[in-house]
C-alpha cells in the first residue's frame, strides 16, 4: 500500500511540475500521457490534486476548463502579485461587446450575419474587439454560400467568466426571453412611429 501511495504522490508531482512549466492549459489526454495513465485514472488523481490545492488555501490552484486544466494564481493574491509585476492591461466591455459575446456563446457555433439578424445592427467592431481579447475564436465555415465564418468561445471566456465549461452558463428562462422579445419590438415600432 505503502508504495501505491507513494507512486500516486509522485504522479502528482509530476502533474503540478507539468501545469506550472506550460503555463497554459493542457489538455487530459496530454496530463495522462506524461505520468502513463488512462484518462480516467489521471482524472481522478486531478480531482484529488485540485481538492488538496482548495483545501490548504495555496497561493496556488487548479482549474478544469472543460476537458483541460491549468495552474493560476488565487484571485485574493493577485493585489499582492502586482505589486512586484506590470499590472496587465484590463479589458472593458462595453454593452455592445458584451451583448455578442453573449449571443456567441448561448449560440455557438454562429455567423457574423446571424449574430446581426439577432442583434438588429452590423457587428463587425464588436466581433473584432472580441477576437482580440481572445474571448472568441474562429471555429470553422459554415457549409453554405460563401463559406461564412463560425465564431465560439475560447478556454479565455472561460477563465475570465470562471467556468468549467460553457454548460455551467445560466439558463435563461422563457419568461426573460419573451420580456426581451417584447423590449426589442417596443423599441422597433418606436423607431417606427418616429
Amino acid at each position: 500500500m505503502d508504495n501505491l501511495e507513494n507512486s500516486i504522490e509522485v504522479m502528482k508531482a509530476a502533474l503540478e511540475a507539468v501545469l506550472f512549466t506550460m503555463g497554459g492549459s493542457v489538455e487530459l489526454k496530454l496530463l495522462a500521457k506524461a505520468i502513463e495513465q488512462d484518462e480516467k485514472t489521471t482524472q481522478k488523481i486531478m480531482d484529488e490534486l485540485i481538492d488538496e490545492y482548495n483545501a490548504r488555501k495555496s497561493g496556488m490552484k487548479i482549474i478544469q476548463l472543460e476537458d483541460a486544466y491549468q495552474m493560476c494564481t488565487r484571485a485574493e493574491y493577485y493585489s499582492n502579485l502586482i505589486k512586484v509585476a506590470s499590472q496587465p492591461k484590463k479589458h472593458m466591455l462595453t454593452d455592445v461587446v458584451l451583448e455578442t459575446l453573449s449571443i456567441i456563446a448561448y449560440r455557438q457555433p454562429i455567423t457574423k450575419l446571424e449574430i446581426e439578424k439577432i442583434r438588429g445592427v452590423k457587428s463587425d467592431h464588436a466581433v473584432n474587439k472580441l477576437i482580440e481579447y481572445e474571448l472568441v475564436e474562429e471555429k470553422g465555415r459554415l457549409n453554405a454560400p460563401g463559406r461564412p465564418i463560425l465564431f465560439g468561445t475560447t478556454e479565455q471566456f472561460l477563465r475570465s467568466f470562471g467556468l468549467s465549461s460553457t454548460d455551467e452558463l445560466p439558463s435563461l428562462e422563457q419568461e426573460i426571453i419573451d420580456d426581451f422579445k417584447k423590449e426589442a419590438e417596443d423599441e422597433i415600432q418606436l423607431k417606427l412611429d418616429l
